[in-house]
């Protein structure tokens, strides 16, 4: 594997980087103190602000095609990803790349129908509404797409969807306004031929949002949320997504760049823990010397160092081998990196929070935040054993006798 970053990488990395230290993370307490002001699911209005200036650095929509967005590649887009990531709460979204709405985007502009493809495609593109992917379900074990229960069912033209989802993040958000829901159309069908996918517009009658389920009791407010909803709603024909019975195709195809997305995140989560892991080593001083003389500190700089560079690396390939050979070509690493990446993460950040003590579990410092959110990453996007499973499968099928 050969790459190197172009003139437009490397100015666009140096732009988020500047953006990173000049204006988000300045403006984390004030989007914490505006959290704490406003509604319990809307949107600090420092988040627009932040959006103007994104905007204007040209750091918006970077993932879509040139005609669409930015144009990068994953190998391109995976730095900048990074950055982002060492403040996931904010930066993400003040460039218009944060999840589910990054997902959802690439579906609509592959798979709407123009009609609905321009009804919703512009407004997520500018940043004006937020949207929300429902797949999993309360009921089932949603890690095996198969126990989806959720029914899409032909009616009067159009589809009737029937059922309960939940973890359907930002669906709170007044600004929130569609989702893309995927179900069984086929439940004779064969294996991923059974599933469809749907737009279902938020202020659809039978759409009942019923609550939001905390992330080890932070409520992600800002974000707007995961919400548990009830679908008994009727929409028109146009609005399914591809083909019927091609939802689980669909599923697939999303949620190659969502893992990866995430693990460039996760990156940044942990060079953001190791920094204030190591700046406070220098500065406290238990048994006569600083942490940063003890031996077991020592170590844990070491691991933390190897194991985050060991993934850079390990996303890195993934990344190049979904621009060359695409994300069936590159399953495997796919799966790498969906569980290295959090299992790291969570690794250093824990050792950053044991460093601070009291501190590191509180609300004073962003590590017990950044903790929660890569620890539901070992569940988001399918459980990290579901992804041991499918690698081991895919490794051992080599192996098997004629």
């Amino acid at each position: 594997m050969e790459f190197e970053y172009d003139e437009t990488v490397q100015r666009l990395s140096d732009q988020a980087y500047d953006f990173l230290q000049h204006h988000v993370l300045p403006a984390e307490p004030v989007y914490a103190q505006q959290r704490r002001e406003i509604g319990a699911w809307d949107t600090p209005p420092v988040m627009e602000d932040l959006k103007v200036e994104a905007h204007r650095r040209g750091l918006w929509n970077l993932f879509l095609p040139g005609d669409r967005g930015a144009g990068l590649t994953n190998l391109q887009y995976a730095p900048i990803a990074e950055i982002s990531g060492r403040s996931p709460w904010i930066m993400p979204e003040a460039m218009n790349c944060s999840a589910p709405d990054t997902g959802n985007m690439e579906i609509l502009h592959h798979f709407a129908t123009d009609e609905v493809r321009e009804r919703w495609l512009p407004d997520l593109l500018d940043g004006k509404i937020r949207s929300v992917y429902s797949m999993t379900e309360p009921a089932v074990a949603s890690s095996d797409a198969n126990n989806i229960s959720t029914r899409i069912i032909e009616e009067n033209g159009g589809f009737r969807i029937q059922g309960r989802k939940w973890w359907s993040s930002g669906a709170m958000s007044p600004a929130c306004k569609v989702a893309i829901v995927m179900g069984v159309s086929d439940p004779d069908g064969e294996k991923h031929r059974r599933h469809s996918m749907i737009v279902v517009p938020l202020e659809t009658p039978g759409v009942d949002i019923l609550r939001s389920t905390s992330v080890f009791g932070y409520s992600d407010g800002g974000h707007g949320g995961h919400a548990e909803i009830d679908y008994d709603v009727w929409v028109p024909r146009d609005n399914l997504l591809g083909e019927l019975h091609g939802g689980f195709a669909i599923a697939q195809a999303r949620l190659g760049p969502g893992r990866i997305h995430h693990a460039m995140r996760l990156i940044g989560m942990a060079e953001r823990a190791f920094d204030l892991m190591c700046e406070r080593s220098w500065t406290r001083f238990p048994f006569g010397k600083p942490i940063a003389d003890q031996g077991v500190f020592q170590d844990w700089v070491a691991e933390a160092r190897m194991k985050i560079e060991m993934v850079r690396l390990l996303v890195l390939k993934t990344a190049w081998l979904m621009d060359t050979v695409g994300n069936k070509g590159a399953a495997v690493e796919i799966s790498a990196i969906k569980v290295a990446a959090p299992e790291m993460a969570t690794w250093v950040i824990d050792r950053a929070i044991e460093t601070f003590g009291g501190a590191g579990v509180s609300q004073d410092t962003p590590l017990a935040e950044l903790y929660s959110t890569a620890r539901m990453l070992h569940i988001a996007d399918g459980p990290d054993e579901v992804h041991k499973m499918s690698l081991a499968r895919r490794e051992l099928k080599r192996y098997r006798p004629e």
